[in-house]
């Protein structure tokens, strides 16, 4: 003997839509208060970031769309499905449907198709470049990577060397760039794979030994004046962590007048040491001082004669620190292939330390005496 199936209660519809307002208003309060921010990414910097964040936008609001219905419909299953005490015979079976059956393949395939679609034209807006197009960009930058630093390398309209910077972050140092302009970088390592990451950028792209990898920007003009952080993000050895740089946003007028002084930085002449000013013989390669121990006159100016034979995407200076490890001297870095005479005031007798401030492992003693 069968009995016929007993009908739900509306309020059991009920429950589930609530179930699903309540949800809805839980994921509300969850970006009303400040929470959901963790959910997304940082505000977008650039133009093409900008069309990064759209693209995050719109998938998100199918991804909480679809929780919202697969978790909607969970609970609906539960209530309207649940067995009761007086249900003692199977519900009726039912064996295949061809509407639902076609509904959840073509829906997915709806969904998956538009985001293909949106994705590629995202794509294609951030590998845009002026190059490629038979355009010229506004400014060029060559981006060298080494253990453990970064140096930005100017070019003029011709791909011609203007002046480089060796100081990747701090006063004085980072990567300049004009606000609204088109900013077309070049990318290569000497060493190992690095890897160029702004977080406000939304965009990472890996910096191949052998390979010239490129990308181009260009930053909102509302932007001008901020200071935007980088990183390394790719694990590139013991001193990886210490690879950082700044992007600094300029007005067009701040950035010329930045460059020019930069070219006149770095074509100035070192003015010579007072004569008479001891100088001190040291030498760099394989990431290693040749010397450990320096000897320098106590009370007394000198000099450190200082050769980097390491390749050029390699970095090295020679700072002071005392005993406690506060740093009393610092020097700009100079890349592989280069020399400098790092100009040092006096010091009173004791014993330092001489290191490179971008490779922890590169030290040595100087003895004042």
């Amino acid at each position: 003997m069968s009995t016929s199936p007993r009908k739900r209660p509306a309020s059991e519809a009920l429950v589930a839509g609530g179930v699903v307002v309540l949800l809805i208003a839980i994921i509300g309060l969850v970006f009303l208060s400040g929470a959901g921010s963790a959910l997304y990414p940082p505000k977008a910097a650039t133009i093409q970031a900008e069309e990064v964040s759209k693209l995050y936008n719109i998938v998100f609001a199918i991804a909480v769309a679809i929780f919202i219905a697969v978790e909607g419909l969970i609970v609906w299953s539960i209530l309207r499905y649940r067995r009761r005490p007086d249900d003692v015979d199977l519900p009726p079976q039912t064996h295949g449907n061809n509407l639902v059956e076609a509904l959840w393949t073509l829906i997915p395939t709806v969904i998956v198709l538009y985001l293909f679609a949106i994705s590629w034209q995202t794509l294609n807006t951030v590998d845009y470049t002026s190059f490629a197009n038979g355009q010229q960009p506004d400014i060029q930058i060559h981006v060298l990577a080494g253990q453990f630093q970064w140096q930005f390398e100017y070019l003029d309209s011709n791909g011609k060397h203007l002046a480089t910077q060796t100081k990747p972050l701090g006063e004085g140092g980072g990567m300049a760039v004009p606000v609204g302009k088109k900013v077309y970088v070049t990318l290569s390592s000497g060493d190992v794979i690095h890897a160029w990451y702004v977080p406000r950028f939304l965009f990472k792209r890996d910096v191949i030994p052998g390979v010239t990898n490129h990308f181009e920007f260009t930053v909102d003009p509302t932007e001008a004046g901020q200071t935007f952080h980088g990183q390394c993000a790719e694990l590139c050895g013991t001193g990886h962590n210490a690879m950082h740089f700044d992007v600094i946003a300029m007005t067009p007028a701040d950035y010329d007048a930045w460059l020019a002084q930069l070219v006149v930085t770095a074509n100035a002449t070192q003015p010579p040491p007072p004569s008479g000013t001891p100088t001190l013989q040291l030498a760099a390669k394989n990431i290693q001082f040749e010397a450990t121990d320096l000897t320098a006159p106590a009370n007394s100016p000198f000099v450190i004669e200082f050769k980097n034979d390491d390749p050029a995407t390699i970095t090295h200076d020679v700072q002071i620190r005392d005993s406690s490890g506060a740093v009393l001297q610092t020097q700009d870095t100079i890349p592989g292939g280069s020399s400098a005479n790092y100009q040092y005031t006096p010091l009173a007798a004791g014993t330092y330390t001489f290191f490179c401030s971008v490779h922890s492992n590169m030290t040595g003693t100087l003895t004042v005496k």
